[in-house]
Formats: structure tokens, C-alpha cells, sequence
């Protein structure tokens, strides 16, 4: 149901205490289950994403403002894939993608210059998408956009702004459970998240 810990906490009539402790214990086998997913063929749109406060004023460039950033993975109309990234650089981004992405993939990106040298690395297809020219869908190769790990990142967003601010020691956490909802969108997430307690107990 998506309820917050203290509106748990009213239900269960247990100490929000309590319920803080169960949640997180909860939080970490999902973050512990998207870990373990085999990983991603076929097409895939890759994308980076800046979590946090609004920009602060004076302040440029990527991840300003005290902004988390982090790095995404989707398998078109499939499950999605978050990393917590320290920056944006070519290294970081292209570690992350040969750790999760099947070399033999067609990988949908936008123009962004961290991601040159994908097709170094193995990557034979690589497509973009200019979204400097304010292109969202490519006008030169049908199906070429990332239209799907931008639509995570506002399922993501909107999810997490209800908590009006996370802490940065819990903040993976509570992204990977975006994740895992997210990845169980079409399947009962009850039944998900009994059989992965049975597997992996809480305690």
C-alpha cells in the first residue's frame, strides 16, 4: 500500500520505532534482490538523473545545489536498473554500463559526451538522441529515444518528494525500492516481497 511509517505505525498500534527498523530491514533485501539481477540485453536506454534540493542560485553545472546524482539503466518495457554515482564523468558512467548492459545490446542515450567511446568498448549500436535541438524522439531512426528511464525518473521523483527530504545515509535505499516497485509493476508486489523474505529473512 505504500504507506508512510507513520501511518504504520497508527494501523499496527507499534512504536514508529519499530516500524523504522522493519522498513529499513525491508529497504535492504530489495536494494540486496535489484543487486543480484542478471544483467541487460536487448534494447537499453541509459540516462543520469540529479536527486535533492532545488539548484542553488549562483550555482552551475551538473549535480549542483547538493544535488545525489545517479545513473540509470532501462530495458525497454522491462525492469530498470539505479546506481549512486559520484559524478558524471566518462569513467564513471562507462564502468556502470560494462557492468550491467550485454555488450551485445543496442544502447539509446542522449548526446551527452560522457557516453562517446561505448562503441570502443563493444558496444556496436549505439543511438542518440539530441536533446539539445529539444529532440525527445529521434526524427532520423524510429523507436530512438529514452522516453522509458525518463519516465522512471519521475516515478522516482514523485515517489521520494512525499518524504520531503531523505537522508543521504538512506537515500539508496529508498531508491531501490523505487527500483524494485518499479520492476514489479506488473506483478503482485506482496507475493514479491513474502517469497523474497522467505529466501532472506529479515532477521
Amino acid at each position: 500500500m505504500d504507506l508512510t511509517a507513520v501511518q504504520i505505525a497508527r494501523l499496527t498500534r507499534l512504536n514508529r520505532n519499530t516500524v523504522n527498523r522493519l522498513l529499513a530491514a525491508l529497504r535492504l533485501r530489495m536494494a540486496e534482490a535489484c543487486e543480484r539481477e542478471k544483467p541487460f540485453r536487448g534494447a537499453i536506454e541509459v540516462d543520469e538523473s540529479y536527486f535533492g534540493p532545488r539548484r542553488v542560485k549562483g550555482k552551475a553545472g551538473r549535480g549542483a545545489g547538493n544535488k545525489t546524482i545517479v545513473f540509470g539503466i532501462c530495458k525497454r518495457h522491462g525492469r530498470v536498473y539505479t546506481e549512486v554515482v559520484e559524478d558524471c564523468s566518462k569513467h564513471t558512467l562507462l564502468a556502470a554500463i560494462r557492468g550491467k548492459v550485454d555488450v551485445r545490446s543496442v544502447i539509446h542515450s542522449d548526446g551527452f559526451k560522457s557516453y562517446d567511446g561505448l562503441v570502443d568498448m563493444g558496444y556496436k549500436k549505439h543511438l542518440r538522441v539530441d536533446h539539445s535541438k529539444n529532440e525527445f524522439s529521434s526524427r532520423r531512426i524510429k523507436g530512438n529515444h529514452i522516453n522509458g528511464i525518463e519516465g522512471f525518473w519521475g516515478y522516482a521523483k514523485t515517489r521520494l518528494a512525499r518524504f520531503r527530504g531523505i537522508n543521504r545515509n538512506t537515500f539508496l535505499f529508498h531508491l531501490k525500492e523505487c527500483e524494485f516497485r518499479y520492476n514489479h509493476r506488473h506483478t503482485d508486489l506482496y507475493k514479491a516481497l513474502l517469497l523474497l523474505c522467505r529466501k532472506h529473512p529479515l532477521s
